[in-house]
């Protein structure tokens, strides 16, 4: 592995104060973030990365790789929550399997703009059509992770049908955000829209390092909640994000070429939903134990991603 790049990402400064977070809860520290004013911060990045990604794809238009891409984005995350359901049911039983698999075939739209940033820091570029990319892969795989619970619960009613499951998936607030900014971006005069530039863009690296102040915090209180669950929860949290990245990193280059596009396409297959899945689960599944899905995503994974993860995958993709 590059140590230029690995160096680079975790002297970033957003992953520092991501860091800091996690200090702040482990010594126990008053330090606190309003919730109210983490709400605004992580609809605001939503916002940002959703507008921007429309204002690309307009630019860019339709063609041929957006196509085949929004067509691999769901094998990939149809793909990942089946394997992994048979993976973790003798471990963790149907309901807690079909959480987990939900979670892991889903996508986290704040390692999303982790992402977006480093690219950024290494100067790549990435196509605005993969925001797309990134909305159309969380309904599929909490399809696949519900169907699946069911089969294997057949003797325990859950609240929901599963149809009512997948539109409150798709009207979840941090989907609903991002996909309207897509449209709106796409939609929106150019003009008009440098209008909204100086906040959309200038202000988002500061926004970011907030927001990951108060995931490191986080990170910190629940990481022990996957512990819990022994040794299976961990090793699954670790080793089935590196071994998504890394397949999707190298078959890309049969989808595009593209540096960027290949990078986004393999941390949304390693990332794991910690908010979009949990309101979904809290209506299929309320059986299903958050203590275990959210910290293995949250507490586990994510760190992972932002250290490890990112540099590896970009050098997978720029040997293949």
């Amino acid at each position: 592995m590059n140590t230029d790049i690995l160096i680079s990402n975790i002297t970033n400064p957003t992953l520092l104060f991501f860091l800091l977070g996690i200090i702040a809860s482990l010594v126990k520290s008053d330090l606190e973030i309003p919730q109210p004013s983490v709400k605004f911060i992580s609809l605001y990045l939503l916002f940002s990365i959703g507008f921007k990604g429309g204002q690309e794809l307009a630019h860019s238009g339709i063609n041929q790789e957006i196509i085949y891409s929004l067509l691999y984005a769901l094998v990939i995350s149809a793909v990942i929550p089946f394997y992994l359901f048979y993976l973790a049911l003798p471990k963790f039983g149907p309901s807690n399997a079909g959480a987990v698999a939900a979670a892991y075939g889903s996508v986290s739209a704040v390692t999303f703009v982790s992402a977006a940033n480093f690219l950024e820091a290494s100067q790549i570029e990435y196509g605005g059509h993969m925001v797309a990319v990134m909305a159309f892969m969380e309904a599929p795989a909490i399809i696949v992770g519900v169907s699946l619970m069911k089969r294997y619960q057949k003797n325990v009613a859950t609240q929901e049908s599963l149809g009512s499951v997948v539109f409150h998936s798709l009207t979840n607030g941090s989907v609903l955000m991002i996909v309207g900014s897509l449209i709106i971006g796409i939609i929106a005069d150019t003009k008009q829209a440098e209008g909204i530039k100086p906040f959309t863009n200038d202000i988002f690296k500061g926004f970011l390092a907030i927001f990951l102040l108060e995931m490191g915090m986080i990170t910190a209180k629940r990481i022990k909640g996957c512990f819990d669950y022994g040794k299976a929860s961990v090793l699954i949290a670790l080793l089935v994000p590196l071994l998504n990245g890394v397949i999707v990193a190298y078959t890309s280059q049969w989808i595009t070429l593209d540096v960027g596009n290949r990078f986004m396409f393999a941390i949304l297959a390693a990332s794991a939903s910690y908010i979009a899945v949990p309101a979904s689960m809290r209506l299929a599944a309320p059986e299903a134990d958050p203590g275990l899905y959210i910290p293995m995503a949250l507490g586990v994974t994510f760190p992972l991603n932002i250290t490890l993860g990112m540099p590896l995958f970009l050098m997978i993709i720029q040997m293949s």
